[in-house]
């Protein structure tokens, strides 16, 4: 109780005395702990909210943070899976993800809304007075739906009119766990920034080794070098409760004392989620899975998160000019480390040089692109990337090579194809190739020309796909009782265009099947009211993309009910 007191006296949170700190209360009634936090680095996005663990089990119950209405439900095989958004009276709006089950009339009106549409994915967007909660109201099950990886609760806050979204810690919610440990660096990195730079004898990126002070700080090795440098670390930081290594609440760097970059994670928004992809040192995370997060700027892209001094965080190395660059990671509860890193000008030959390949496409990011070959062609619309590269362009054999994945896309680019010879238009995709898979891109067709739209560079050529889904049953039932059973689950998958819908009947009437496509399983939850004594006609229509279908009948026995 005495470290409790001191802790509470000594800590000061670095939050805006704007968000209110005690209006909302935690949606799960077990000790919060944390798979992931707010700001996370993931895959072309940042995290946007918290990912409260769920002991590893499903079906626990999610309440309502404060009083207010369900205003979105949005039910979906990828992404947030089964979602639901609460409107509160004072601006914010809470989101709950990865739900197993909505509870009580959110359930019934969920339930209404699948058999109105005849679909599992849907959104709807109640009226306020149509759903109410109170705080603390149950609204759902915990689960493991859509895009999760595990068991657990997504939980965000959002402003509702800007839809900016919030970190939980600003609402109070940093008082639910203790934090009394240091961000973690595991790796500090300075990058030459051009061809006439050079660090450590080294064109290249190149790893510095760090020095641990008795504080828990770090000093590095002095860089010298010559030229535009720049600096990236790998870090994380650690709660006391939380058992994982999540996302750093505040990184900045300093030169000579004055701020040169730097970034906090108070607020996102969700247009400039895959701004992550230029944040972080994206070739080596595609060849590594290693994030290094950059402390400078090439080219300035549009996150507004980011402080920049006029340099972008470039460090300009000059003759007779010794300088202190200084890293500061954060966590939200003020626990800091900081690396020390003394650079010098040093006139150096370098040992590592640049792999540097160039083409006879240099492809500038803020114009417009056009290459085009043997009837392929692909357009780049101005700011498609984040920076100026050589791009390799070639078509063989009916494959476009369009570089690689190791450079990052920020938007769309336009695939086109023309081949007269194509003889079932209608059946036929542009597909990305990687190594022997293809996969699927939506395709318009217009006489003889296929056009399709991407955000990832590789391979690219026409697939004809005639063969339709596959079907079977996990547990076969046909002619049996299954009086005992509460579900009947089925695995649908497709080799090429992929799954685009699924429609489920019992007796000739539609009834509702739930897909998990991390296991393929499409799964009825059986409901006695859609059943009859004795026998009873199952039928599953599976279709693709290109509109081949599978269809799969059984039948069933069940006992009159009592």
């Amino acid at each position: 109780m005495k470290f409790l007191l001191a802790l509470l006296i000594f800590y000061t949170p670095i939050f805006s005395q704007n968000y209110p700190q005690d209006y909302f209360q935690s949606p799960l009634e077990i000790p919060m702990q944390l798979a992931g936090n707010f700001g996370e680095l993931r895959p072309n996005h940042f995290h946007t909210g918290f990912d409260f663990r769920t002991q590893q089990k499903e079906g626990l119950p999610v309440f309502a943070v404060a009083d207010g209405y369900v205003s979105r439900v949005k039910i979906s095989t990828y992404g947030y899976g089964k979602a639901i958004y609460i409107d509160h009276p004072n601006g914010y709006t809470t989101v709950y993800g990865h739900l197993q089950n909505g509870y009580g009339k959110i359930a019934e009106r969920i339930r209404d809304e699948h058999y109105q549409a005849q679909s599992y994915e849907i959104e709807f967007f109640p009226k306020p007075g149509e759903l109410t909660v109170k705080k603390g109201d149950t609204i759902a099950w915990s689960g493991n739906t859509g895009g999760s990886e595990g068991p657990h609760l997504h939980f965000e806050f959002r402003d509702t009119k800007s839809e900016k979204i919030i970190n939980p810690l600003l609402f109070g919610f940093d008082k639910l766990m203790t934090d009394t440990k240091k961000p973690l660096i595991s790796s500090l990195l300075v990058y030459p920034l051009d061809e006439n730079s050079i660090a450590n004898a080294s064109q290249r990126p190149v790893l510095v080794n760090l020095s641990q002070q008795k504080d828990g700080n770090y000093i590095a090795e002095k860089i010298a070098a010559m030229g535009r440098i720049g600096f990236g670390v790998i870090c994380g930081d650690y709660d006391n409760v939380s058992y994982n290594n999540n996302g750093v609440y505040s990184v900045k760097s300093f030169l000579n004392g004055s701020q040169s970059f730097g970034y906090d994670f108070k607020q996102l928004v969700f247009e400039e989620g895959r701004y992550v992809n230029a944040l972080i040192d994206f070739p080596r995370y595609k060849s590594t899975k290693q994030r290094v997060q950059k402390l400078f700027m090439r080219s300035p892209y549009n996150l507004s998160i980011i402080s920049a001094d006029s340099h972008n965080g470039v460090v300009e190395v000059l003759p007779n000019f010794s300088q202190i660059y200084k890293i500061e990671l954060a966590d939200y509860y003020g626990n800091t480390t900081t690396i020390l890193v003394p650079v010098e000008y040093e006139m150096q030959t370098a040992l590592i040089t640049q792999e540097s390949i160039k083409t006879n496409y240099l492809l500038k990011a803020d114009t417009d692109n056009n290459y085009e070959k043997e009837q392929m062609s692909v357009f780049f619309p101005a700011h498609t990337f984040y920076e100026d590269f050589y791009l390799n362009f070639e078509v063989k054999d009916k494959v476009m090579t369009v570089h690689n994945d190791m450079v990052p896309v920020h938007s769309n680019f336009k695939v086109t194809i023309t081949d007269p010879n194509v003889l079932q238009k209608e059946k036929t995709f542009i597909a990305a190739l990687e190594g022997k898979r293809k996969t699927y891109h939506s395709t318009k067709v217009n006489g003889d020309t296929f056009t399709a739209y991407s955000k990832n560079l590789g391979q690219f050529m026409l697939v004809t796909d005639t063969i339709a889904p596959k079907i079977s049953i996990v547990k076969p039932i046909q002619g049996k009782f299954i009086n005992k059973d509460k579900t009947i689950a089925l695995r649908i998958s497709d080799d090429l265009s992929g799954i685009k819908s699924y429609n489920g009947f019992i007796n000739d009437k539609w009834v509702l099947f739930e897909y998990d496509n991390k296991t393929a399983r499409i799964t009825y939850h059986i409901n006695d009211e859609e059943l009859r004594d004795g026998e009873n006609e199952l039928k599953l229509t599976v279709s693709d993309n290109l509109g081949n279908s599978a269809i799969f009948e059984t039948s069933f026995l069940r006992s009159p009910k009592k």
